[in-house]
């Protein structure tokens, strides 16, 4: 019965280890398949796009381009996210000539409607998905912030077959409504028939201004979709460590139950099944559990992924596909690679201890107490510390197309090699220990000293759980303590004004900004212009942050890590963050170009800052050159200081009177502190849960290892009665193995948990997201960690004393007479 629920504990792990994979791949695909339908649907049947840099392209681009021999048709497009007031996200709307349009396969008007609707300024046409989220029908109102003005208009008809959310409008009602006459963002093409594509789009792109580029839709998606690549790529690893870990868990109950029936392989050798025979045969039960454990888990990944979906989101707690209403795709080739994946570690568990069984000499093996002696050639410590090495080798190399495989890598190197070194440190460290005076310790740690395999057997799936959750531990905390050393860097002021969140149609104008700045209870207001930039086609836009800020001292609002030396080139500086200077090469005193008013512009790289709240970049300019550079003076957020006797909350009123609650927030720094904070927290919510499953497979680990060990010894036990020793005096050396054991498995845990948290602070997260931090190790809760592992070994180790306690003497011993 205890076999079984050892291989039931088995199937379980690997079917953890499967559906948390699985799960995490299918909500990924659906999200990024689901924003793919989106782009279709918003760009039709387009064989490729114009898309304008920041501030958009002039009009009379439309024209040249159309005209060009390649272009079978050309549709202009005003695209924006657009905030309305009340709503937390901001709704995409896009300004069409609904002529053109119509020539690109879109479908965009109810049939209901009324046709000439779409050329109408004042209306506005709804997907269902958006009429959804709004509440919103046909005739109603909505309600559009463009500046610091509120545009009102009407909903003329819903169109059906719409899972994106997006709203459309004529494109002189958009340019109109947002202050971009004469300026459009994208023009959608499509070419000719026999058109070379890709050479066709080379020529275009290089007519063009600087900052709009050429592309296909599906260079959109997949630009998308690296938006959270890094943070994908994560949680799949998170994943497979769980599926790892119960890969361990397979390891050392089949080496244990075949250590158990070490004799009854033996007599099979000796009737004459041969080695491969005896291999096959325990691979095949392997295999069971894997094809079990494997189907289990696709069934309950698939039913978590349609959870998640439905109560939690498309993101995962990334903030990435928060307006996506995914549903789940399975994959065939993702499904039959995750069951491939919890079939193979079921193998892989088992092989070693199936070829062990398979070594043995089956007359010794027939013998009582040759269990002792199996592993033995697991203390040669070479093996161990080679792949210790080749870990620590594969820390120094770099990452592979933006992600950090070799840092995987070295963890799992790092994770193995500990494993296969815990018969060797087991065998030194309960040597060196000094012999107790007490019969039932001394019993104890004879036997430890005499077993160092059958130790590692117990602490494997232990050690890769707990070292793994207290790296994760210690790099999510030193994140979190990271992140709040630099908000307190970064928000300097008493309160924040921000117009808009994810919206490019509401901003503060030249006018409203002064009258920010005439309050009487203000001090002083800088201001900030952000827009996104993009550099490279291929990869997500970086953000362009024009800020008020001192040239000769760039710490007082940056987080500052590398400055650059003074340079007499006269260039303007400007300041990169870490994942710019990472992913573009902008060191510290380079000459970059940035595309700024559709002209590139050269600056000075003077210095790289730490940046936490934007994961692909940001790059600092001084407001002044860019207001000189393109004559914008519109700004999207304000820091405000208070005079020394004014109110915080009167001021923050005051504010709010000035422009309106609906068209402004206003938070104070520790508000902001506090919001980030929580953001982070749902961010790695499922990372802590991901830590949790790892965990709990390793403690079940734990006990059904010890209670596999006591039951391999059963006749030890029966002997030991014999010769005089009580229930009382067993139970004490099974709690003594226990502690001696458990507090080992703990340390080494403990330190390689270390060790991986470094790799994954100074490699895994450098390489992934390019953020850098310092490490910080939560102290108290690790100690109460282990307090609480100590204590479940000791109550496993009192279980495992009454049962071995209450096995008959005559019936333990007598396949010894």
């Amino acid at each position: 019965m205890q076999q079984k629920g050892r291989l039931l504990l088995s199937l379980v792990a690997i079917a953890l280890g499967v559906a948390l994979g699985y799960a995490v791949e299918l909500v990924n695909r659906s999200a990024v398949e689901e924003f793919g339908l989106a782009v279709r649907s918003l760009t039709g049947e387009a064989d490729l796009i114009v898309r304008a840099g920041p501030g958009g392209l002039d009009e009379s681009w439309y024209p040249r381009i159309a005209r060009l021999p390649e272009v079978a048709n050309a549709s202009p497009v005003v695209e924006a996210q657009a905030k309305v007031p009340g709503e937390r996200e901001s709704l995409r709307l896009l300004g069409l000539d609904v002529m053109r349009a119509g020539a690109f396969g879109r479908n965009l008007l109810a049939d209901d409607a009324d046709r000439l609707d779409a050329l109408r300024p004042d209306t506005v046409f709804l997907s269902a998905a958006a009429a959804a989220r709004l509440g919103k029908r046909r005739g109603d109102t909505l309600h559009i912030q463009s500046g610091m003005t509120v545009r009102t208009l009407r909903v003329a008809g819903v169109f059906a077959g719409e899972r994106s959310a997006y709203a459309w409008m004529d494109i002189a009602g958009a340019q109109t409504l947002l202050d971009r006459l004469g300026r459009i963002d994208r023009i959608d093409l499509r070419l000719r028939t026999g058109t070379d594509r890709a050479d066709f789009a080379g020529r275009l792109a290089r007519m063009l201004p600087a900052g709009a580029i050429v592309e296909r839709p599906e260079q959109t998606v997949r630009r998308h979709a690296n938006l959270s690549r890094a943070y994908r790529v994560n949680l799949n690893v998170l994943a497979l460590v769980a599926l790892f870990t119960g890969g361990l868990l397979v390891f050392s109950t089949q080496a244990l139950g075949i250590v158990r029936r070490r004799a009854q392989l033996a007599l099979l050798r000796v009737l004459g099944v041969t080695r491969a025979g005896l291999v096959r045969t325990l691979l095949g039960e392997a295999l069971l559990v894997g094809m079990l454990g494997a189907g289990a888990g696709l069934a309950l990944g698939y039913a978590a992924a349609l959870a998640v979906l439905r109560h939690v989101g498309a993101d995962l707690g990334a903030g990435v596909f928060d307006a996506v209403d995914a549903q789940v795709h399975p994959d065939p080739l993702a499904t039959l690679l995750f069951f491939g994946a919890g079939v193979g570690a079921a193998l892989l568990g088992s092989l070693a201890p199936a070829l062990e069984a398979a070594r043995a000499s089956p007359a010794a093996a027939l013998k009582a107490g040759d269990e002792q002696r199996s592993f033995a050639r697991l203390r040669n410590p070479a093996p161990a510390l080679a792949v210790l090495a080749l870990g620590a080798s594969a820390c120094l190399l770099p990452p592979v197309d933006g992600l950090p495989l070799f840092g995987y890598a070295a963890i799992a190197l790092l994770l193995i090699g500990t494993i296969l070194l815990l018969p060797y440190v087991a065998a030194t460290v309960y040597r060196r220990l000094p012999m107790p005076g007490r019969p039932a310790a001394q019993l104890a740690l004879a036997q430890l000293r005499g077993a160092p395999g059958q130790v590692m057997l117990s602490l494997a799936a232990i050690v890769a759980s707990v070292s793994l959750f207290v790296s994760m531990a210690i790099m999510v905390h030193s994140f979190r303590v990271s992140l709040a050393e630099w908000l307190d860097q970064v928000l300097p002021a008493d309160l924040y004004v921000r117009v808009s969140a994810g919206s490019d149609t509401a901003y503060l104008t030249p006018a409203e900004q002064a009258r920010l700045a005439a309050l009487p209870d203000v001090r002083a207001v800088e201001f900030v212009r952000a827009l996104p930039l993009l550099i490279d086609p291929d990869r997500p836009p970086v953000t362009l942050l024009a800020r008020d800020i001192d040239a000769a001292e760039p710490e007082r609002r940056l987080a500052l890590v590398e400055r650059a030396p003074d340079a007499p080139d006269g260039l303007p500086p400007a300041w990169v963050s870490e994942a710019v200077a990472a992913v573009y090469g902008y060191a510290p005193g380079a000459r970059i170009e940035l595309p700024i008013a559709g002209s590139p512009r050269a600056f000075r790289v003077a210095g790289v800052w730490r940046d936490y709240a934007r994961q692909h970049g940001a790059i600092v300019i001084e407001r002044e050159r860019y207001l000189a550079l393109t004559g914008d003076g519109n700004a999207n957020e304000a820091a405000v200081w208070r005079e020394q006797r004014a109110d915080a909350d009167a001021l923050r009123q005051s504010i709010l009177a000035l422009y309106g609650a609906a068209r402004v927030t206003v938070s104070s720094a520790g508000e902001l502190r506090a919001l980030s904070l929580r953001i982070f927290d749902r961010t790695f919510a499922v990372t802590y849960a991901l830590e949790a499953v790892a965990l709990l497979i390793g403690l079940s680990a734990l006990s059904a290892s010890f209670g596999a060990w006591v039951l391999l010894r059963r006749r030890e036990f029966g002997m030991l009665r014999h010769v005089g020793m009580t229930r009382r005096q067993i139970g004490a050396m099974l709690a003594i193995e226990g502690a001696l054991v458990s507090g080992l498995g703990v340390i080494a845990g403990m330190l390689l948990g270390v060790l991986v948290s470094a790799v994954l602070v100074h490699v895994v997260n450098r390489q992934a997201f390019h953020w850098s931090m310092d490490m910080h190790l939560p102290w108290l809760p690790l100690a109460a960690f282990a307090a609480v592992l100590l204590g479940l070994a000791a109550l496993t180790a009192r279980y495992a004393a009454r049962s071995a306690a209450g096995t008959e003497v005559v019936r333990a011993v007598r396949e010894d007479w």
